[in-house]
């Protein structure tokens, strides 16, 4: 099989040689080449400068064989042409000058045009291609919900307090920056798409933290507006989150083709739960990275093991690399995969 089609195969549920893998954050801080970037340049910087996102996306590529390059972007792109004073703090992440908490800071966002305010990720997109043209890239964005509660709070936080007291007191206008961030991340994940881009990740990390009743109600709307939007483009598209198990099947349901999920419930329950009409992506606990080959491959089996027929799976950690992995451990990772899911079978 073409090296090139294993990936969106997979996502599609066609019968694929063997378990595809690629890693979130696979182009990130366990590499000597990123790190040695990292001492001279800012991330943002890395990612505005398509020839070193470029050479960064390639990196992990040139130490494992994994299956795909993830283009090297942060999802807090598009603030920059929604006109949002931003930093990327190393030790916290994005910190937002003025949060945005109400109708005026709303209305003053700029509108979003992904070729004048984010042209550098479709550069970057393209010399992949040139550089590996033996890999599909995937591009990506931030999901409506999760760029809301950065800009709602400011910072990462880990309860989004103001972003559910915001939400609960004042739906509409919640709605209404949902709306204009939803409007933002179709054009962005287009352009993606239209520079080569093969699949695309929306990533909603802290989609978990809401109610059930506030996701569907808010959440869940806009991202079918999303997937709905760009599956035209022929792509599959995967919908990515974390501490989200009671929102499973609705998850299922937003017209992604596959779903990504963390390390928290077994895939066969994720199975059960999303029905067969989705692809599933998933779902090593990133831990496995810390400890040594032989555990690594163990944890592997028992998610391999959970999709015994191989079919609609994409093999990813539950969550990005941490910046501690092991160089042996994501190799070990990496052949394991293949390995096992070839001799077993998929097809």
């Amino acid at each position: 099989m073409n090296r090139r089609d294993r990936l969106v195969r997979a996502l599609r549920g066609e019968p694929v040689d063997a378990i595809p893998i690629w890693l979130m954050r696979q182009a990130g801080r366990h590499l000597p080449g990123y790190r040695e970037l990292r001492r001279r340049h800012a991330i943002l910087e890395i990612a505005r400068n398509p020839e070193l996102a470029a050479q960064v996306t390639t990196e992990p590529l040139e130490r494992f064989d994994l299956d795909a390059g993830v283009v090297f972007a942060d999802i807090t792109i598009p603030f920059f042409g929604l006109g949002v004073e931003f930093t990327i703090d190393p030790g916290i992440g994005p910190v937002i000058a003025s949060p945005v908490r109400d109708a005026p800071g709303i209305e003053g966002l700029r509108a979003f045009d992904a070729r004048r305010d984010a042209g550098f990720v479709s550069e970057a997109i393209r010399r992949f291609r040139e550089r590996r043209p033996d890999r599909p890239i995937l591009g990506f964005a931030g999901a409506p919900f999760t760029l809301a509660s950065y800009l709602v709070e400011g910072r990462p936080s880990r309860d989004l307090a103001e972003t559910r007291r915001f939400l609960a007191a004042e739906p509409a206008l919640f709605g209404r920056l949902l709306d204009r961030l939803t409007e933002a991340t179709i054009d962005y994940l287009a352009m993606q798409a239209r520079a080569g881009a093969e699949a695309l990740q929306l990533f909603d990390t802290w989609a978990g933290q809401l109610s059930r009743r506030a996701y569907e109600s808010l959440v869940f709307p806009r991202l079918r507006t999303v997937f709905d939007a760009v599956a035209p483009l022929g792509i599959p598209t995967i919908y990515f989150s974390t501490g989200s198990a009671h929102l499973t099947d609705l998850a299922a349901t937003t017209g992604a083709t596959a779903l990504g999920v963390d390390w928290r419930l077994p895939l066969g329950a994720v199975r059960r739960a999303a029905g067969p009409g989705v692809a599933l992506q998933g779902n090593l606990d990133p831990s496995a990275l810390l400890t040594d080959p032989a555990t690594v491959r163990r944890m592997a089996r028992e998610v391999l093991d959970e999709i015994p027929d191989g079919r609609a799976h994409v093999f990813n950690l539950g969550h990005g690399v941490p910046p501690e992995a092991r160089a042996e451990c994501v190799e070990a990772l990496v052949d394991f995969v293949h390995e096992y899911s070839s001799g077993r079978g998929t097809a």
